[in-house]
């Protein structure tokens, strides 16, 4: 019985932990600040840019948090975000519409490449054995012994 109770206390204690682990505000000002680049031209991610003095995180930073305090959906946020800087702000493309093919299209790409060599190995190994049950190849050799020693001869020093 004190086993079973120190089992359940554990799952207690571990349950908690995960729901307490979103209970922070800031994760999701942390999570939509790390989707989104700075357009200051360094190509950083918008809350990492450290450039001395960047006049475009702070200003972005503020619309993300004024944002945010707005009670937006992340889609919406983004959205918002992808009008007035343009597409590229997003680090990754957002799910939905055309969007869709940047996240489905190089999956589709490997499984389709897959796929296509293991048909041709498969295409392979039936001719293979098809040519070897058929048996082996009758007929003379084309230039057979008299090859050999014209090659042999040619390559002696």
């Amino acid at each position: 019985m004190l086993r079973f109770r120190r089992w359940m206390q554990a799952g207690a204690v571990c349950l908690l932990a995960v729901v307490m682990l979103g209970a922070d505000p800031g994760t999701r000002f942390e999570k939509m600040g790390h989707a989104m680049i700075c357009t200051c031209g360094c190509g950083q991610i918008l809350l990492e840019c450290n450039h001395v003095g960047c006049p475009v995180s702070p200003v972005m930073i503020g619309e993300l948090h004024a944002q945010i305090d707005s009670g937006g959906s992340n889609t919406m946020i983004f959205n918002w975000f992808a009008a007035k800087y343009g597409g590229t702000v997003l680090a990754s493309p957002i799910r939905g519409g055309f969007d869709n093919v940047a996240w489905i299209a190089p999956m589709a790409v490997f499984l389709l490449a897959t796929v296509g060599v293991g048909f041709l190995i498969r295409m392979w190994t039936s001719r293979r054995m098809a040519l070897s049950a058929a048996g082996p190849v009758v007929g003379p050799l084309v230039g057979g012994d008299a090859l050999r020693e014209r090659i042999r001869r040619e390559t002696e020093y």
